[in-house]
C-alpha cells in the first residue's frame, strides 16, 4: 500500500464516442463480467452508491477520477488513475500530492465539467465521482465506464473514502489509512498541550473568494470535521453558519471572525478576493488572533480542496506547528 502520511513520507456525436469506447473498455461479453467460468472468481462485484447498485470491477485497472477528493483516495489508497479534472482557477493537480504520482495522470478538463471524449479515450473500467459535481452527466459517465457516485463532498469525506475503497477493492489498506490518521489526531492533540486546551482555543478558518463575500466556515466542511477530531473550540458565529457550511460576511464586518487563533487561505486573486485590503484593515488588525500572533495563511488546495486522508495528514502536521509557534 502506498500512503502519503507523515509517516511515509453535448454533442451526439461525443456520446457516440463516448458509448463506442465504452464497450471497448468494459467489454460487452459475458466472460467480461460476472464469475470466471473456468475459476469461479469474481470479476465484478455490486456496490450501492448515491445513483443506486452499479456492478463495478473488483480489481480496477483504469481509473479516472473527476473530483480532489476521488483523486487524494485513489492514490492514497495506492491506485494510480489514469485520468483526472483540475480545479477551475489552476492548472494541474494540487502540489501537496507527489509529482511523482500525478505527472503521468492525463487532465480530462474542469472539476463539475469534465470533457466526455478525453474520458472515454482514455478507456476507463471504474469512474469515481459525486452526485453533487457530475449528478447531470451520469447517464453519459455510465456510458464510458461503471461510475460510483457519492451523495456530495465536504463534510462527508470520512464516508466517500469508504466508498472510493470498496469500489477500488482496498478495503483492507483503507482500515489501515484511518488508523494512521486516529492515532496522528491523538499525537497532535497531545502535542499542543491535550483535549482540556484544545476545547479552551477557539479556532475559526476564515477563506477569501474571488467574486464572492469573506467565508467564515462553520463546522459541517472539511475543515471542521478536523478541527471537530482534535476537539478545538469554534466561535459562537460558526453555529450561525448557513446549513453548517460558512457565515458569509462583508470585509465592513471582519471582526465577527474574532477568535483565539485564525487560519486563512484565498480563492483566486487576493487583491480580487479582499484578503489584501481586509487583512490590512484596523478591524483586522484589532481580532485577537491578530493580536497574538495567531494568524495563519494556509495554502487553499489543501486546506479545503484536498478532502482526503492525504490532506488531511499535512494538514495536521502544519496545524501542529503553527500552534506550537
Amino acid at each position: 500500500m502506498t500512503t502519503f502520511t507523515r509517516r511515509r513520507g453535448v454533442t451526439l456525436g461525443a456520446l457516440t464516442l463516448a458509448g463506442a469506447l465504452a464497450l471497448s473498455a468494459c467489454g460487452s461479453s459475458d466472460s467480461d463480467s460476472g464469475n470466471d467460468s473456468a475459476s469461479g472468481t469474481a470479476k465484478t462485484h455490486t456496490m450501492k452508491t448515491a445513483m443506486g447498485d452499479v456492478e463495478v470491477p473488483v480489481n480496477p485497472q483504469r481509473v479516472v477520477v473527476l473530483d480532489t477528493g476521488e483523486l487524494d483516495s485513489a492514490l492514497t489508497l495506492g491506485v494510480q488513475p489514469v485520468g483526472a479534472t483540475h480545479s477551475t482557477t489552476d492548472d494541474g493537480f494540487p502540489a501537496y500530492l507527489p509529482e511523482s504520482r500525478t505527472k503521468d495522470i492525463k487532465e480530462v478538463g474542469e472539476i463539475a465539467n469534465p470533457n466526455l471524449e478525453t474520458v472515454a479515450s482514455l478507456k476507463p473500467d471504474l469512474i469515481l465521482t459525486s452526485k453533487v459535481r457530475d449528478g447531470d452527466r451520469y447517464e453519459q459517465l455510465s456510458a464510458i465506464a461503471p461510475t460510483v457516485m457519492t451523495e456530495s463532498t465536504g463534510t462527508a469525506w470520512k464516508e466517500n473514502f469508504q466508498t472510493h475503497a470498496e469500489a477500488l477493492g482496498k478495503q483492507a489498506e483503507a482500515k489501515k489509512v484511518v488508523a494512521e490518521y486516529d492515532a496522528h489526531v491523538a499525537d497532535v492533540t497531545e502535542a499542543i498541550g491535550g483535549k482540556e486546551k484544545a476545547a479552551a482555543t477557539d479556532v475559526n478558518f476564515v477563506r477569501f473568494v474571488e467574486g464572492a463575500d469573506i467565508r467564515i466556515y462553520g463546522k459541517q466542511n472539511y475543515i471542521g470535521s478536523i478541527l471537530a477530531d482534535l476537539g478545538m473550540g469554534r466561535p459562537s458565529i460558526t453555529d450561525k453558519a448557513k446549513d453548517g457550511f460558512s457565515y458569509d460576511v462583508s470585509p465592513e464586518k471582519i471582526d465577527l471572525a474574532d477568535a483565539d487563533v485564525i487560519f486563512t487561505s484565498t480563492y483566486g486573486d487576493p487583491e480580487k478576493a479582499g484578503a489584501t485590503r481586509t487583512m490590512n484593515s484596523g478591524l483586522w488588525k484589532g481580532l485577537t488572533a491578530s493580536k497574538g500572533g495567531k494568524v495563519f495563511k494556509v495554502d487553499d488546495r489543501l486546506w479545503i480542496a484536498g478532502i482526503g486522508y492525504t490532506a488531511a495528514d499535512k494538514i495536521l502536521d502544519e496545524f501542529q506547528t503553527d500552534l506550537k509557534k
